[in-house]
């Protein structure tokens, strides 16, 4: 399945989205975020957080979500996920795109974000918005152990990269 862009609507996370975030987190991580992790970061003045919509039989459902930080001109993003019926289907692409805009709109002139050295799938994405790979946390992931690759990027060069929809 292909997801057109339009397809694909991108909204602030809610309390009421929990339940489908968390089932999202559980799904996708050996040590998924607690809800408690959630919130924190649903009330944190620091903290965005954004969840992807499609419409589906029973209405609108979440097909993925993100958190991510702006503080000190950078972005950092925290957590990402995409439900396993709808990954390779550009959920993931426009949740960071997002992302990118949200953060030049608020000032920031970076992003980072660590990602698991044999996700390769994600890699890839953040390599084709602009990110690169500028050092490594060791034994950063647990269960499985694996080191993470810490990627940077220039906002206004990822902008260049975004398709305008």
């Amino acid at each position: 399945m292909n997801l057109s862009k339009a397809a694909i609507e991108i909204t602030y996370m809610t309390v009421d989205d929990m339940e489908e975030v968390l089932s999202i987190e559980r799904d996708s991580f050996p040590a998924p975020w607690s809800e408690g992790m959630f919130l924190q970061e649903l009330y944190s003045t620091m903290s965005c957080n954004l969840v992807a919509k499609i419409e589906e039989k029973e209405g609108k459902k979440i097909a993925g979500y993100m958190n991510f930080w702006i503080a000190a001109g950078e972005a950092h993003l925290h957590n990402i996920a995409v439900r396993k019926d709808l990954r390779r289907t550009g959920v993931a692409s426009k949740l960071v795109t997002e992302m990118i805009r949200l953060s030049c709109a608020k000032g920031a002139v970076w992003a980072t974000l660590e990602v698991r050295r044999s996700n390769e799938g994600a890699r890839n994405l953040y390599e084709k918005l602009g990110f690169v790979v500028r050092g490594i946390r060791p034994l950063y992931y647990s269960d499985p152990r694996e080191d993470a690759l810490i990627m940077w990027a220039c906002l206004e060069e990822c902008l260049k990269k975004i398709p305008h929809e």
